[in-house]
């Protein structure tokens, strides 16, 4: 028997050996995937936004079939989508369907705020905000060119005299914007929203007055009139705790600034 034959022997016992054990294990190691993981995948909207806290639509679908992650913990499907999930598991959603919506932290637009340069490079936030915090004179506040907007899947931020507002019949809460935003003035709150300080600039009255006439100055008006002891003022900028706001806007109506709504 010459070595071609020897070795195309080898080969094919060594290919039957091996595929034998790789069968073997496969059915020893065979971990089944419940079938209902695919059919809430299948409902979830796909933006991979992760305001769920897992990593994806992959991983939320896998976390409530298993019991980790509660039915109503996606912002963009919001109480329809658990309802659906519900209906999958054949469990009911139960109380806490919160909905959630997107909050940007400034008021100062191109008619309040002073800008203390000509920006004439790339468009985007991100790009200006590298070169000494951007365009405006207050490098807290928003800049203006629109990167929150341009990945919200729900077209529910529209730029208006160089300031992102939020469409709340559109919005989601899903999150996508804060990811974007370089400054850090984009927060998600449950809704119904109750006073939110419009504002995070923690520089003093009197250097914010020069940047931006509509600024928290920190006068403690608005800690003085609030019934439920949910404001305090904290490195010269209002701080309001959701969990004590009960949505009065005595402070809202006392706010000299106008910059809580």
């Amino acid at each position: 028997m010459n070595t071609v034959v020897i070795a195309i022997i080898s080969v094919t016992a060594i290919g039957l050996v091996g595929s034998t054990l790789l069968a073997i294990a496969g059915k020893l190691m065979h971990v089944k995937i419940d079938e209902r993981i695919a059919r809430v995948r299948a409902c979830l909207p796909g933006i991979n936004c992760s305001a769920c806290e897992c990593s994806g639509c992959d991983g939320y679908a896998a976390a409530v079939v298993e019991g980790t992650k509660a039915l109503n913990r996606c912002g963009p499907g919001g109480k329809d989508l658990a309802a659906k999930i519900g209906e999958i598991l054949g469990i009911g959603v139960g109380e806490g369907a919160v909905e959630h919506i997107a909050v940007v932290h400034c008021c100062g637009d191109a008619e309040t705020s002073r800008d203390k340069m000509e920006y004439a490079g790339i468009r985007t936030c991100k790009a200006v905000n590298q070169l000494f915090g951007g365009q405006t004179a207050c490098t807290y506040g928003c800049i203006g060119f629109g990167d929150c907007a341009a990945v919200c899947p729900s077209n529910a931020i529209c730029i208006e005299k160089n300031l992102a507002r939020i469409d709340a019949r559109r919005c989601t809460g899903c999150g996508l914007c804060i990811k974007a935003c370089p400054k850090g003035i984009i927060s998600v709150e449950s809704k119904p929203v109750g006073a939110v300080v419009l504002c995070r600039n923690t520089e003093k009255g009197g250097a914010l007055k020069d940047k931006c006439s509509m600024g928290c100055i920190g006068c403690m008006k608005c800690v003085k009139e609030c019934p439920n002891e949910a404001i305090v003022v904290k490195d010269s900028l209002a701080v309001i705790d959701p969990s004590k706001c009960d949505g009065c806007h005595k402070c809202v109506e006392c706010c000299v600034k106008k910059c809580i709504a």
